[in-house]
């Protein structure tokens, strides 16, 4: 028998003499130097069974020098004195042959604001152990057997740390912890393959109610049986909160970074009005009723940036280089060195409103009730055009009512011009987290006009 080994992070102290040891044996003008930390646990579930439990410790150290203009960027996974003095050289040659870069900014120096290390560290959830994560995968494997649907999913905990020194006498750190439950709920009868999805998300494993995930995506999948095929066109809809957060994550991306804005690609004009009055979206890394990670990869503490106000647009984020070439101060937004996508929101927020999520549907006639996006892709990054399809759950409203399920759907759609149609916002607001970095917390929404222009043929037409 194989007793298993338990992976072990590096202590503080450790992490400290590290960075300071980068630091020492670099000869460059400037020099950053970032330490990521990662410990994560993961139960997987699929076929109404769990199958799968594995834990990953992972560590990451990366160097990057500016010397003479020249930028280098070096990292290891590997912390002794050898490995340091080696990703540090790496770094330096790298500059070496590098061509000078006239945009390139100084490294922040010492923050002016101040961060809660441990915002969003919760113990219970570092310590959880395979037997918490099974259990909530077979509270969600009961939910979808009892409607005999295919039951397959993940849940996953996990701890992040994160440190950065420089050579402007900057020091941060932080650590913080996350908790994810998701599934797919697939029906056993066939047909037209009617499916429900939900997930759950908090830096606390205690606030995942895995019964309530699964009796969201079992109630979805029941209902999704016996689609209909619905023609394409302009629909009032009613948008989940997780197709919201997903239509959020791509704005982040093309518009709501400082990059973007500087090389005329975003959709944001500051302080003219691109979404509706009842529109208001920030981005705040240090707030506890996200997913905080109150420090960005450049060590900057992290300022709440508003967005959009009252739907107008107000402020785009910054990362030292961006805000350097602007003439402003980094906000600490900054993705690890070097990336083509410049300073990115992680921690996203989209205001509440006055209305019960349950009553979004009563006005609308007909229209379309949709819970999630996916194949999402941009189409006119000015515009914020994103095109993708529905899924796991599109069903007609009729009358106020969800009255039948319907087939997938394409939808091709500038969100800005959407968000200025919104005519509900619920109360409720819940996180969900991103398909890429970081988390939302977003509320549903109602639309007065979102435009689908494909449908989903039925299995065996044409």
């Amino acid at each position: 028998m194989v007793t298993p080994v338990e992976p072990v992070a590096p202590g503080r102290d450790q992490v400290t003499s590290v960075l300071e040891a980068a630091l020492a044996a670099s000869r460059a003008e400037a020099t950053e130097v970032v330490y990521v930390g990662s410990d994560d646990a993961l139960t997987r579930f699929a076929n109404n069974q769990v199958h799968q439990n594995v834990r990953e410790h992972d560590t990451h150290l990366q160097v990057r020098v500016i010397d003479g203009g020249r930028l280098g960027v070096a990292s290891t996974n590997r912390l002794d004195e050898d490995a340091i003095r080696d990703v540090v050289a790496r770094a330096g040659a790298i500059a070496e042959r590098a061509a000078p870069n006239p945009k390139l900014g100084p490294l922040p120096g010492p923050n002016t604001r101040e961060a809660e290390r441990d915002v969003g560290y919760v113990s219970a959830t570092a310590e959880a152990s395979p037997d918490r994560r099974a259990e909530g995968a077979r509270a969600v494997i009961a939910a979808g057997a009892a409607e005999n649907l295919i039951v397959s999913g993940s849940y996953a905990t996990g701890t992040l740390a994160v440190a950065v020194a420089n050579s402007s006498g900057l020091r941060a750190e932080h650590r913080t912890t996350h908790a994810r439950l998701l599934t797919v709920m697939m029906d056993r009868l066939g047909g037209d393959a009617a499916s429900g999805y939900a997930n759950a998300a908090s830096p606390d494993v205690s606030r995942i109610d895995a019964a309530a995930v699964g009796a969201e995506a079992a109630d979805k999948a029941a209902r999704s049986r016996g689609a209909i095929e619905l023609e394409a066109g302009d629909y009032e809809v009613v948008l989940e909160e997780y197709a919201v957060a997903t239509v959020l994550d791509y704005l982040g991306f093309i518009g709501f970074g400082a990059l973007a804005l500087e090389e005329g690609r975003s959709f944001m004009e500051l302080g003219r009005r691109v979404m509706g009055e009842n529109v208001s979206i920030w981005d705040d890394g240090t707030d506890p009723a996200g997913v905080p990670t109150p420090i960005d990869f450049e060590g900057v503490v992290k300022a709440r940036v508003d967005l959009v106000r009252g739907g107008i647009a107000t402020a785009v984020v910054h990362d030292s280089s961006t805000a350097h070439r602007a003439g402003t101060a980094s906000t600490g937004h900054a993705l690890p060195a070097p990336n083509l996508w410049g300073p990115l929101p992680t921690n996203l927020f989209m205001a509440g409103g006055d209305a019960p999520r349950s009553d979004l549907a009563a006005p609308i006639e007909r229209g379309l009730w949709v819970t999630r996006f996916h194949y999402v892709n941009p189409v006119h990054a000015k515009r914020a055009i994103l095109t993708g399809m529905t899924k796991d759950g599109t069903f007609l409203i009729e009358n106020g009512r969800l009255t039948r399920p319907v087939l997938n759907l394409r939808f091709t759609q500038s969100i800005p011009e959407a968000f200025s149609e919104i005519t509900a916002i619920s109360r409720e607001t819940r996180i969900v987290p991103s398909e890429y970095f970081g988390a939302s917390r977003v509320p549903a929404v109602r639309v007065g006009r979102f435009s689908f222009t494909g449908v989903t043929a039925r299995e065996g037409s044409g």
